[in-house]
């Protein structure tokens, strides 16, 4: 369960920020998904810890951030996560990073570099989704019906939703040790919190934000992925400027488990392409 401590902390305990690697390196900053923390980067990070200063930290009401910092209004759209990697980048002095955001982070990230651009030298996506709703002329690969019907599984039965949706996010149906991990994850968050990050997740609509950016971009897409599948990792790469777009033969949402190695690999050729 999150640490709870002082309402008046720093950004770096509030989300139990991490630092590890080359100290005066350049910094590549982790963002986990949603119902994750930080522990779900642990198979790609030590790829780059030789290069760079990386950096890892949990989303309020996840991992072992600061519950006690949780405020509904704060993080009632993706720009109060937002702010929180901009305090947590002020507080540590970071300036060019290299952003890496999984599924939600990705947007969080895009968000945050939007807002404060010379922050930022790149930023990777992994799974983005600016808008999880189809409309007509966008496909996001879920109906408003289906979002409906999603939250309020999360209301009446946080611990059953996690066990029925985690293996069917992960993907991997031969490795079912991966969705027993991510469904171990989800079932270790603050219910509530969960569901109302769920909500502002599975309800934003980001596609505005995307060409604010001005950095070199990377987007990584997983093959058959259910929560983000293809034609929107192409709608990203469209709108995003100066983005390149990368199919990995990984399967599901979470690359970062099911294939460490290949998601490492694609973001260390991106980093190498000056």
């Amino acid at each position: 369960m999150p640490r709870v401590v002082s309402p008046s902390v720093s950004a770096v305990i509030r989300n139990n920020v991490t630092v590890t690697g080359r100290d005066t390196g350049p910094a590549l900053v982790f963002a986990h998904g949603f119902g994750c923390d930080q522990h779900m980067w642990r198979l790609v990070t030590p790829r780059f810890t030789d290069d760079y200063k990386v950096v890892l930290f949990d989303h309020v009401g996840c991992g072992r951030s600061d519950l006690s910092a949780y405020r509904p209004q704060r993080y009632a759209s993706l720009q109060g996560y937002a702010d929180d990697v901009l305090e947590i980048l002020a507080e540590l002095d970071l300036w060019d990073v290299v952003f890496v955001g999984h599924s939600v982070s990705a947007m969080i990230g895009v968000i945050a570099a939007a807002a404060e651009p010379d922050r930022f030298s790149r930023l990777v996506l992994v799974g983005p989704s600016p808008r999880y709703i189809d409309e007509d002329g966008y496909r996001g690969g879920f109906t408003r019906a289906d979002i409906d019907e999603l939250l309020e599984s999360l209301d009446s039965n946080y611990l059953g939703w996690s066990a029925a949706m985690a293996p069917v996010i992960m993907g991997n149906p031969d490795r079912p040790e991966l969705g027993t991990e991510l469904t171990n994850s989800f079932c270790q968050a603050d219910p509530a919190i969960a569901r109302r990050f769920a909500q502002v997740t599975f309800l934003s609509d980001n596609r505005a934000d995307l060409p604010k950016v001005t950095m070199p971009s990377l987007i990584l897409q997983c093959s058959d992925d259910v929560i983000a599948p293809y034609e929107v990792g192409e709608y990203v790469h469209r709108n995003l400027p100066g983005s390149s777009l990368v199919l990995l033969k990984a399967t599901g949402h979470c690359p970062n488990l099911s294939a460490p190695d290949e998601t490492a690999a694609a973001i260390d050729a991106f980093l190498s392409n000056d």
